[in-house]
């Protein structure tokens, strides 16, 4: 390397001296290479610049850094205490701290330390920038009085143009029409109010030292006069240092066009064309373009022409900016002199070719304009160029200002794109202090259209996370075919309210960094039943013939003929039709409901090809609905379409809980209506309706509602007792053949046996199938069961030779105890009899090997942990399949081991207690939350009766009491009803017919409220679970697809090290490699290192642990509408209200400021503040806690 830097210096040395004798013609934007000399043809006063300071920050600050870079000038930064990390001091050759215990935005208008830092360190020159100091008089004065250079006009000028009275009064001198105003600052506002009376309405208040939509409100009517003018004096003095304003008459949609010019010390004045600066929000621009499009050439002439006679009127020297307002009657008016470089000067240096910074210093160093070939003949337009200041703004919540660390930086570049920024990186922090401008994007191209499509492929390529910004909205501006036009005016954002209708950043890989650093640093998101880990198997899924459709299946019967004739179909068939319930009840019964979709889909296309014969595959309802949501973070309206899918030839099932569809409760019948046509409409077919009570007007219910969607209906009737025995008399063969006749007459297709608990021997399965099949011989059966007791396979096969058409079986491995039957022993059972049942024992085999080892990722929710085998018992104690082994794991959990055969006893006496009732969901929840109770406290039957008015019951069995789950076969038991209510409300008849309709519109709009963006699943899912579907779309918006993770990672993550591959969608693979967790940092966070594609990435999460131990101010609760919390980052300027007082929705309770801009917060709602949580001047983060209204 030493080698190569000294031979680079000998190359170098050759060159200058050989041409020394060079003379070069000065032409701004051209880079003299080091070791050539200047030699212009200027005159004597020609002081070159050799150490420039950028009296400034950010994004101006590197771009005229970079101008000297080019012109050989050195170049000093000056930084304030919060912009310690920021880039603009990293790009100077030095940087100085400035302002150290001022605010922020102080210490940048902090003039005699600036001036003294100059001098200091032997600066020459001083360039403002824009806003700050930039058009300051005494700034520039004590510039020239400390012996340096100001790059800008002289400060007479400055201050000229910068009081905008005095700028009018110099506009009307030099002949040019201008806006009636004030003829001086506005002290008050009772002055702006007689303004008002004697010009009318509306004005606009304006900074008048200083620009860039700052301390400028329009006022429309008389009563905010007041409130506007205290508000744009805040905003002016914060900004500029000075809270003078002057009032306007507000002219309606203008468009607003500025003429670039350039003087010189000899008087010589250009203008540089104009630029049209109409797509402005709050009177900020946010977009553009040179040269205005469709302006006439009458009219460019004009407009330019009357720029330059002003700047000449009063001697104008350097780049500044003529402003007018266009009427829709094409006159234009004068407004302002922004006597400064404008931020969007980047658009004409590149319609003309010429680097505006350089001459600017150049014209500092004493040059003139035609020494510069710079005369008005010289100059032209070439092409068309729009510039976009993307901002740390959020378009979705009204562009509030959003900070925080950028995650990921990657930018959109490509022919015609110039890229102007300072904090566009990964890493950078964006803090509340300071405008909100990230990256100022320009197109250059041959016309305004083709510069718009260069703009809208440049965003479209940008990825920014870990902040907001204002993307979505610039990319809906340039597909407006209006803007598009070209000819817009000040209105165009206000009157096109399409360019707020996002389309939500999906941001997924960065979102599931987040989630897997969240697992690593505070473990699973979903909780662990037990110490078993997760197996590092990957289940292998047999192998399929490529390209081959799935053979027809039963599926295909059901489209053709319709529910009637599938159903006739069935009947007829020849041989045992199967249910395989490995898709659903098998793990719910042995895994807690806890297999994903993931998993499920693997297996999917080898389901379809080999099980094309199976009646059904029940996927869906039941318990996999809500925890789908709560505990998988997975959509069950997605599981149910991916399925389809990849399966479409076999019928799907579900289980629908009668009226309380797939829920725990009650629901309006519009919801259980909307909820079967929704779930049609997604590909479900089969609907195994029933009622955990037999309570026949729900199950009524349920058949309506699936029968109007053009489901199949299959009624049930929950089995309970042993109908085999004489001596039960409660639940005989009339009592079922009662049921039978009812649900037959409702119009089921199909009818099923639903038995629960595993209760149905083999002689009762003949006897009561039998009987159902002498009276109603055309009927199809179906019969599900668990195989708790072990006896599962023989009752099935007893039903069949009954007359069932339909058992239920779940593959081999998932099989046995509280699941069903075995699929592979039914098979092999009926093979080669009447009852074969078509299906291949080898494919049994291959379908039962990947399930057993998918189970084994399972693990921590494992059954057989606590269970090791089936138990007869359950036709004493007749527990339900999957609540055997949900009881017989809390106790083990709960250090009740030993007492788990206490409670088996005492579920039987609590279902006496309670009137000896079937046991489903969620009638079964109540007879063990009363049995569990009862043994916790040591109860017996008496004692329960004795004592229920004074027993604090679990709310279940209350509710039960009260006739929310229905009315109970043979009623409720007295005196204990009337002893446990207490005199509590009483339902009679379905509980759900009184209720009211759901508003389904008020639902969505109040979700789309909390959430954005939401889908009609959506809104079902909160419709029957709120608070669960409310805490999934916040987990969906935290963490993306965390259901493309495989099972391994999504349980408990990956270890630092881990290489591995997430497809996030057809096509789109990441590649992921954990690399390392840092230490915790004084905000309680680890920084989680990981490599993404090739790039590193991290992300920060907070350990929960150590954040117990660590106070930070309070958050907002969300979803609350009297917990009012910050709508951005930043800091209390006045609170407008005390604890105690009464406030009504919509009044202003708080003034908050951020990046030079104030908003007001307002009330959510009427009531009464009851907590105040921030103090005047308090520094605060995005919803924290404001106060809290009652």
């Amino acid at each position: 390397m030493l080698r190569l830097q000294a031979r680079a210096g000998q190359i170098r040395n050759a060159a200058c001296s050989q041409l020394s004798n060079i003379k070069t013609t000065p032409h701004s934007g051209f880079k003299l290479p080091q070791g050539i000399t200047r030699q212009y043809s200027t005159g004597t006063d020609v002081e070159p610049i050799k150490k420039l300071m950028v009296a400034n920050r950010g994004e101006i600050a590197i771009r005229v850094f970079r101008a000297c870079t080019e012109m050989n000038i050195r170049t000093v930064a000056i930084y304030s205490e919060q912009d310690m990390m920021h880039m603009h001091r990293q790009k100077a050759d030095e940087s100085y701290l400035i302002g150290k215990g001022l605010p922020p935005v102080a210490a940048y208008l902090n003039i005699p330390e600036i001036i003294h830092i100059a001098q200091e360190n032997g600066v020459d020159a001083v360039h403002p920038g824009y806003g700050f100091l930039s058009e300051r008089a005494d700034f520039a004065q004590a510039c020239l009085d400390a012996g340096m250079k100001f790059i800008g006009p002289s400060p007479e000028v400055v201050r000229k143009m910068g009081d905008k009275v005095e700028a009018r009064d110099a506009a009307v001198e030099a002949g040019v029409q201008v806006v009636p105003g004030s003829p001086g600052p506005i002290e008050s506002a009772e002055e702006a109010l007689e303004f008002c009376k004697q010009y009318g309405l509306p004005v606009i208040f304006k900074a008048a030292y200083g620009g860039g939509g700052r301390g400028m409100r329009v006022v429309r009517t008389i009563e905010e006069v007041e409130e506007n003018f205290q508000r744009a004096y805040s905003e002016a003095l914060a900004a500029f240092g000075n809270g003078s304003l002057f009032l306007e008459k507000f002219i309606e949609r203008p468009r607003h066009i500025e003429v670039q010019i350039l003087g010189d010390h000899a008087g010589n004045v250009v203008h540089l064309f104009e630029r049209d600066c109409s797509v402005q929000r709050r009177h900020q621009k946010v977009v553009e373009i040179a040269p205005a499009p469709l302006l006439s050439r009458e009219m460019r002439e004009s407009i330019t022409r009357d720029a330059v006679r002003l700047g000449q009127h009063v001697g104008y020297e350097n780049a500044g900016t003529v402003e007018f307002l266009l009427d829709k009657n094409g006159q234009y008016h004068f407004i302002e002199v922004n006597a400064r470089l404008q931020v969007e000067h980047t658009v004409t240096e590149e319609v003309t070719g010429i680097d505006l910074v350089q001459s600017q210093i150049l014209v500092a160093q004493g040059m003139t304009l035609p020494q510069l070939n710079l005369t008005q003949d010289q100059i032209s337009l070439h092409g068309a160029a729009i510039q976009c200041r993307m901002t740390t703004e959020d378009p979705a919540r009204n562009f509030q200002p959003d900070t925080g660390r950028i995650e990921v930086f990657r930018s959109g570049e490509g022919m015609g794109i110039r890229l102007d920024s300072a904090s566009a990186f990964a890493g950078a922090i964006i803090s509340p202090y300071y405008d909100s401008l990230l990256v100022k994007i320009i197109a250059h191209a041959r016309d305004h259209k083709s510069a718009s499509a260069k703009m809208l492929r440049a965003l479209t390529e940008f990825r920014i996370r870990g902040v907001k910004t204002n993307i979505p909205f610039l990319l809906n501006v340039l597909k407006n075919k209006e803007f598009l036009t070209g000819v817009i005016d000040t209105y165009f954002i206000d009157e096109n309210p399409g360019l707020f209708q996002f389309i939500p950043s999906q941001n997924r890989a960065q979102k599931l960094l987040h989630y897997l650093g969240q697992v690593m640093v505070n473990g699973p998101s979903t909780p662990l039943a037990t110490n078993l880990q997760p197996s590092d198997t990957i289940p292998t899924v047999p192998s399929l013939p490529t390209a081959v459709k799935p053979p027809p299946g039963w599926r295909d019967v059901l489209l053709k003929e319709g529910p009637e004739g599938f159903a006739k179909k069935v009947r007829e068939h020849k041989g045992l039709l199967l249910m395989d319930t490995t898709f659903r009840d098998a793990h719910q019964s042995l895994l807690a409901t806890r297999v994903r979709t993931y998993d499920m889909k693997r297996i999917s296309p080898f389901t379809a090809f080999h099980f094309s014969n199976l009646y059904s595959l029940e996927d869906w309802g039941g318990a996999t609905f809500d925890v789908a949501l709560r505990f998988l973070h997975e959509c069950p309206w997605d599981r149910l379409d991916t399925l389809r899918k990849k399966i479409p030839n076999i019928p799907f099932q579900m289980l629908l809980r009668g009226a309380n569809a797939v829920g725990y409760t009650n629901y309006p019948d519009n919801v259980v209506f909307s909820f079967c046509a929704l779930a049609v409409k997604h590909g479900m077919d089969i609907f195994r309706i029933f009622d955990s009570l037999n309570y026949l007007p729900n199950i009524l219910v349920g058949i309506e509602a699936v029968g109007t969607a053009g489901g199949v209906v299959e009624a049930a009737i929950s089995y309970t007792g042993d109908v085999s025995d004489s001596t039960r008399k409660k639940y005989d063969i009339d009592y079922y053949m009662k049921l039978t006749d009812e649900l037959i007459k409702a119009g089921t297709h199909i009818l099923s046996i639903k038995d629960m608990a595993g209760l149905l021997k083999p002689k009762a399965a003949e006897y009561l199938i039998g009987s159902i099949r002498d009276k109603y011989p055309d009927i199809p059966i179906h019969v599900h069961t668990h195989d708790t007791a072990g006896a599962g396979v023989a009752s099935m096969l007893a039903a069949a030779y009954a007359g069932a058409d339909v058992v239920d079986v779940a593959v081999d491995s998932m099989s046995g105890m509280t699941s069903q039957p075995s699929m592979g022993a039914v098979v092999a059972a009926t093979e080669n009899t009447e009852f074969d049942t078509g299906l291949s024992l080898e494919n049994v085999s291959s379908y039962s090997a990947y399930w057993e080892q998918a189970r084994n990722l399972y693990a921590p929710f494992e059954c057989t942990v606590t269970m090791k085998s089936g138990n007869a018992d359950i036709y004493k104690n007749e527990i339900p399949g999957g609540q055997y082994t949900n009881l017989q794991f809390q106790a083990f959990s709960l250090g009740l081991a030993d007492q788990f055969e206490d409670i088996k006893k005492t579920y039987i006496v609590a279902n006496q207690l309670l009137g000896d009732i079937p046991k489903v969901t969620p009638s079964s929840k109540v007879v063990g939350d009363l049995a569990q109770f009862m043994v916790q406290n040591k109860l017996t039957a008496k004692m329960v009766e004795d004592r229920a008015e004074e027993l604090s019951l679990p709310l279940s069995v209350v509710e039960y009491f009260q006739g929310m789950l229905g009315q109970p076969p043979g009623g409720f038991p007295e005196p204990l009803r009337t002893k446990v209510l207490k005199g509590a409300k009483v339902y009679e008849g379905r509980p759900g017919a009184t209720m009211p309709p759901l508003d389904f519109e008020q639902l969505k709009a109040e979700l789309k409220e909390k959430h954005g963006h939401v889908r009609e699943v959506d809104v079902m899912s909160a419709a029957l679970y709120p608070k669960v579907t409310d805490e999934y779309l916040d987990f969906k918006s935290s963490y993306g697809p965390v259901d493309c993770l495989d099972t391994k990672l999504f349980l408990v993550g990956p270890k630092v090290a881990h290489e591995f591959e997430v497809e996030i969608e057809r096509g789109k693979t990441l590649s992921i490699n954990t690399l390392a967790v840092s230490d915790l940092n004084k905000n309680g966070e680890r920084e989680v290192f990981f490599e993404l594609n090739g790039q590193l990435r991290s992300v920060r999460i907070k350990d929960s642990v150590a954040l117990k131990e660590m106070h930070f101010h309070p958050k907002a609760l969300k979803g609350v509408k009297g917990s009012v919390g910050a709508p951005m980052p930043g800091t209390v300027v006045d609170i407008k209200v005390k604890e105690g007082q009464t406030v009504e929705k919509g009044q202003p309770v708080l003034v908050m400021s951020a990046m030079k801009m104030e908003m007001l917060v307002s009330a959510p709602i009427s009531g009464t503040v009851v907590n105040l949580a921030v103090t005047k001047d308090m520094k605060l983060e995005g919803d924290d806690l404001l106060m809290e209204i009652e």
